[in-house]
């Protein structure tokens, strides 16, 4: 046991040797030392070098991006902590901490000369309607929230709606948020104080500034509130609708915020405000993006009966595209033929659905038909519709039908030589043999 531990020291030190010369006999280390020397021997010859740096040493960074670690030995604790530190991802905390540091070493400072300058133009006893024309004319937001700081500590003057409006909307257009948050306290802090338009503009702002928490505190405030001037119309909960519908990115998020919408629906009918044609399509556009298709169906056919406003373009397009989504291509067909008759065009989207949804199922003439007709409505067609007839006309085993189709694609300028070809290696590389046999005859 003892002489077999020595031979393996004796064969650890040869091989720990033989990595030693290997490396210092590589030719790129004795050009790196070579290049040392001739620093070394430039130093000693002319005494301005010596106190200045060469050029490779200035570029150098000051520190090891690495840390170092001795050769032919083991790390330690401390060593294994400096190279986790330095490989490790930096935590999401220390992230946003330094984007906030960054967001307030980027904000803009204020510019005194124009805030005098604006400051000027206003007499010594200003009414409010002279300080709204002034901050109306300024385009810099900070100079704004400065000039309505500045007339708020003057003795006799009370900022009235329009002052708040002119300065909650300057602020939200430069996304100002925080101040524009202040600013909004100080309005909800005065009870008499407020409009509709002006809380519209706050729950508008609150909203593109994604707090929607915010924005419905507002309506509360709005709907809670005892000057019947600031009560919720329908431009509130048409905001309100636009964005919850812009909340979600798949049908589960779109059912969840689906439920709010139903319920403030609900709640504007009860109060006796009559829903346009643009809360309607929003309770189909709703549905439809949650998966719920009847409802949206009983909302369309509420339409005309239920409610003053007929069905336009958009209720139909969301209506088709709802339908195809769940293969129900007759009902899809059904409407997308009523809408015809109405002198409604069917949008991109609606025929880019039907036609797919057509082709999947296996309808593959009334896919070819509608796709022609499609292009020539002048309907941009998307590179996956024509993927995807062709495919199916394929899985047919009709194999020399989709060329001819795709060939007069291309005669008929309707593709260009990129999209073309593209479709050409799909199909043979899914086909490769029947396409050959196809192009050969």
């Amino acid at each position: 046991m003892i002489s077999l531990r020595r031979q393996c020291g004796r064969d650890g030190y040869m091989l720990r040797n033989l990595n030693n010369k290997l490396f210092y006999e590589n030719p790129f280390y004795q050009c790196l030392s070579n290049l040392k020397s001739m620093d070394a021997l430039l130093y000693s010859v002319n005494p301005i070098n010596s106190t200045l740096r060469p050029i490779h040493y200035l570029i150098r960074p000051q520190c090891d991006p690495v840390p170092k670690v001795a050769p032919n030995r083991f790390l330690d604790a401390y060593e294994w902590g400096l190279l986790h530190k330095f490989y490790s991802s930096q935590s999401r905390s220390f992230r946003k901490r330094e984007n906030k540091r960054l967001e307030s070493s980027r904000k803009p400072t204020l510019n005194e000369a124009q805030f005098q300058r604006a400051v000027s133009q206003l007499l010594p006893r200003f009414i409010p309607e002279e300080l709204c024309n002034v901050i109306t004319k300024q385009d810099d937001p900070l100079v704004c929230l400065e000039l309505f700081n500045w007339a708020s500590q003057q003795p006799r003057f009370k900022h009235d709606v329009n002052t708040y409006h002119i300065t909650i909307k300057k602020l939200g257009v430069a996304k100002m948020y925080e101040e524009m948050d202040d600013v909004v306290n100080q309005v909800l802090a005065i009870s008499h104080m407020g409009s509709e338009v002006l809380f519209n503009s706050i729950i508008y702002f609150f909203t593109e500034a994604r707090k929607l928490t915010r924005a419905v505190n507002i309506y509360k405030h709005m709907k809670n509130s005892r000057n019947m001037e600031c009560r919720p119309s329908i431009r509130t909960y048409n905001i309100l609708f636009t964005a919850f519908l812009s909340r979600g990115c798949n049908s589960y998020i779109n059912h969840m915020y689906m439920e709010t919408i139903r319920c403030l629906f609900r709640q504007m009918v009860d109060d006796g405000i009559e829903p346009d044609i643009y809360s309607l399509n929003s309770m189909i556009k709703g549905y439809v993006l949650s998966l719920h298709v009847n409802d949206a169906l009983r909302v369309f056919h509420q339409m005309g009966v239920v409610y003053i406003c007929l069905p336009n373009t958009f209720s139909y397009d969301y209506l088709i595209h709802g339908l195809c989504a769940q293969g129900r291509t007759n009902n899809a067909k059904q409407l997308c033929n009523e809408m015809k008759t109405k002198g409604f065009i069917p949008s991109s989207k609606s025929y880019n659905s039907l036609v797919n949804a057509l082709a999947l199922g296996g309808e593959i003439e009334e896919a070819v038909k509608y796709l022609w007709e499609m292009i020539e409505k002048r309907r941009s067609t998307e590179f996956i519709t024509y993927r995807t007839v062709l495919d199916e006309i394929c899985r047919q085993g009709r194999v020399g039908q989709a060329m001819k189709l795709l060939k007069e694609f291309q005669e008929k300028d309707i593709l260009n030589g990129h999209a073309y070809r593209k479709l050409l290696y799909v199909l043979e590389d899914d086909y490769g043999d029947s396409v050959s046999q196809t192009q050969w005859r």
